[in-house]
């Protein structure tokens, strides 16, 4: 790689994580959900009941950082906190009936949003691009590559 390509591959990376978090914050916007918020709702759509500190483990995000988007998505009346019955100290995160609803709306953003980034790749490379990110994923966060592949007993 040429001296002035050294960064290349990660200023296209970050740019492309950028452009796809733009296009999907407007989408989301549109549903009056602000970036990370969808995050939080689909985490309790596969989930609920979570406490706030295990969606902020699952989700990469500092616990004050969780709290407040909680708390804005409960102001909006997407989800209700629940006091513990074993602990009554520790909260549960519930999505609403409200909150249930918009789910398909949030996953039809990402959805479209999915469809948009990846317009002129053809399945095997949208494929191979999804494992060479789910590598760059494992490197960077010092983890074992796990893939989940349907056909991977196809592919051999």
């Amino acid at each position: 790689m040429a001296k002035a390509d050294k960064t290349a591959t990660m200023s296209r990376l970050h740019s492309a994580a950028r452009l796809a978090r733009t296009a999907l914050a407007a989408r989301l916007l549109a549903h009056g959900f602000y970036a990370g918020q969808d995050q939080i709702m689909l985490a309790l759509d596969r989930e609920d009941g979570q406490t706030p500190g295990n969606l902020a483990g699952r989700l990469g995000v500092r616990p004050p950082t969780i709290t407040k988007t909680i708390n804005r998505l409960q102001a909006q009346g997407f989800l209700e906190k629940r006091a513990s019955s074993a602990d009554a100290r520790q909260a549960h995160i519930f999505l609403t009936d409200t909150g249930r609803d918009i789910i398909h709306a949030i996953e039809k953003s990402v959805k479209k949003t999915e469809k948009q980034a990846l317009k002129g790749l053809d399945k095997k490379d949208q494929k191979a691009l999804f494992k060479l990110l789910a590598r760059i994923e494992a490197n960077l966060s010092n983890e074992e590559l796990v893939l989940i592949d349907d056909d991977a007993e196809s592919d051999d």
